[in-house]
């Protein structure tokens, strides 16, 4: 790994751009992405690193579309032969598949099952071989649903974890007509975020470990790992950057694309985040935060006002904790220096009410599914964590019905924390209650050890990832359309999510029964 330290907050925060159709009419807009190899400079002191990205960025382009506005997206890969990380080809048949397989996912879209980048519905370079549930490279995005910060990235079988890393990854929004009238601010005051951690070696390349810390001697090399944090804060593809801005309130959509990391975010001169938005779009009302706890896949819509601090320099920050490691370099992310003069007057506001959203306890509930978050170990003796002790592979169990109203409880047995994500829907959080882990590994008993707590301000909204905290057992609310088919739900993180925390879930009519 790098061995010089790199200097903080000396490169500018590139904002990504728009990405532009290639056609637009009345019944389609129309874009053409391809996934290419390439370099790209991400610190001042730092040799291009050689990524993977759409349109040959890192992150890709932002996609800004309109609710309502059908969207094609032909995903062309035209990515090398030889993967640029160490894959373990030891589980799901990787080692007889072709080595670089991609298929692109629009996490926190409605789409139907074709166009969802379901994980084994992967294609090679050119489409020169597809996996058994390829169909198209075209994807269709109705964009029916609410406005919402949503974000694409590659969901291939088995490589996910490396296939991101490498920088399949970038953000797509949805706007509807009710946030034009908000006086939120907007154009040159609306910036995404696009916050994730790498680690790199010498020459400036991506470092990705290719064996757990601590492997055994019948493990293969390369094997995959539980978990991994890199070193340094990356941000819309630079390295701990900095952002000028103007005395005055900016609008940030926060997207945590790292594998593995969860961010506390905070500022250093103690100053509020306001969040309107969460994974679904806008929340009920704003949430004033000191802390945003953002895990990955999660995305923070928020508004932070730089008005009184003109001519100060702010740090965005990442409590590590009181055990951290005092090496670890990633409690910094980046820096705000208000140092631009003001362009014009600062109109813009922070709403207090923002948004109705109906609470889904009023429906009719067809079924409550308690689903154990759980931790062995494979035939080698590598961690191995699973949903419900069912591999991927494993029949499918979840088969709500068409506009059905479910409870899932996850009921976490490991010692950690998982973020949860299910396709297809939006939920809303119930609550959370926390049960005696010690007890419940002894005897199988789940014994609670206080009452259940409703979920924090912030995550009163829409979403489709969830914190499912160790000890505890989380509660989310769903109802399952607009399409049926075969979707995934699983653990975002990446590590997990490819060995083997995910799941097969089958959307189905019950006036169709095969």
């Amino acid at each position: 790994m790098l061995n010089n330290k790199l200097k903080k907050f000396v490169d500018a925060l590139p904002i990504p751009k728009t990405m532009k159709p290639s056609h637009k009419n009345k019944n389609e807009t129309f874009y053409e992405v391809e996934m290419t190899e390439f370099r790209q400079k991400l610190h001042r002191d730092l040799r291009p690193t050689r990524l993977w990205g759409y349109n040959g960025q890192f992150p890709g382009p932002v996609i800004d579309v309109n609710h309502g506005e059908p969207v094609n997206i032909k995903w062309t890969n035209k990515l090398p032969d030889k993967h640029l990380l160490p894959i373990d080809k030891s589980f799901h048949n990787l080692d007889k598949l072709p080595e670089v397989r991609t298929v692109t996912h629009l996490h926190g879209s409605e789409t139907k099952p074709e166009s969802d980048g379901y994980p084994e519905a992967w294609y090679t370079r050119n489409s020169r071989e597809t996996g058994p549930d390829f169909k198209t490279d075209v994807y269709h995005y109705p964009n029916q649903q609410r406005g919402a910060t949503l974000w694409y990235h590659d969901h291939a079988m088995g490589i996910t974890r490396l296939n991101v890393y490498a920088g399949l990854a970038g953000m797509y929004l949805i706007r509807d007509e009710r946030e034009k009238h908000m006086q939120l601010p907007a154009g040159d005051y609306e910036i995404p975020l696009i916050i994730m951690d790498r680690s790199f070696q010498d020459n400036g390349d991506l470092f990705y470990p290719p064996q757990p810390d601590d492997p055994q001697e019948n493990w293969p090399n390369p094997s995959i790992r539980p978990f991994f944090n890199g070193e340094t804060n990356v941000v819309n593809g630079k390295i701990w950057p900095y952002l000028e801005v103007e005395p005055r309130k900016y609008r940030f959509r926060i997207l945590n694309a790292a594998n593995t990391r969860a961010y506390q975010l905070y500022l250093d001169s103690g100053q509020s985040f306001y969040q309107i938005g969460s994974d679904g779009g806008l929340m009920r009302k704003t949430a004033k935060l000191t802390t945003l706890a953002i895990e990955p896949a999660e995305r923070f819509d928020v508004i932070i006002d730089f008005s009184n601090h003109k001519g100060e320099t702010i740090t965005l920050k990442n409590d590590l904790g009181p055990d951290a490691d005092p090496e670890d370099e990633t409690d910094d992310v980046m820096q705000f220096n208000v140092t631009l003069p003001l362009s014009s007057k600062d109109t813009s506001r922070i709403p207090g009410h923002l948004t109705h959203i109906p609470s889904l306890k009023q429906n009719s509930i067809k079924r409550i599914r308690n689903l154990k978050l759980v931790g062995s170990t494979d035939d080698l003796g590598r961690p191995l964590l699973l949903l419900d002790n069912k591999k991927w592979m494993d029949p499918v169990t979840e088969t709500p019905e068409l506009n059905s109203t479910e409870i899932w409880s996850f009921i976490n047995i490991t010692n950690f924390l998982h973020p949860i994500h299910i396709h297809l829907i939006q939920f809303q959080v119930l609550d959370r209650r926390p049960f005696d882990l010690d007890r419940y590994n002894k005897d199988g008993r789940i014994v609670f050890t206080g009452p259940a707590k409703p979920p924090l301000s912030n995550e009163k909204g829409w979403k489709d990832t969830v914190a499912a905290p160790a000890g505890e057992i989380t509660r989310v609310i769903a109802k399952f359309g607009p399409f049926t088919g075969d979707y995934v739900w699983h653990c975002h993180i990446l590590e997990h999510e490819d060995y083997d925390m995910m799941r097969p879930m089958r959307v189905i009519d019950p006036n169709k029964r095969e």
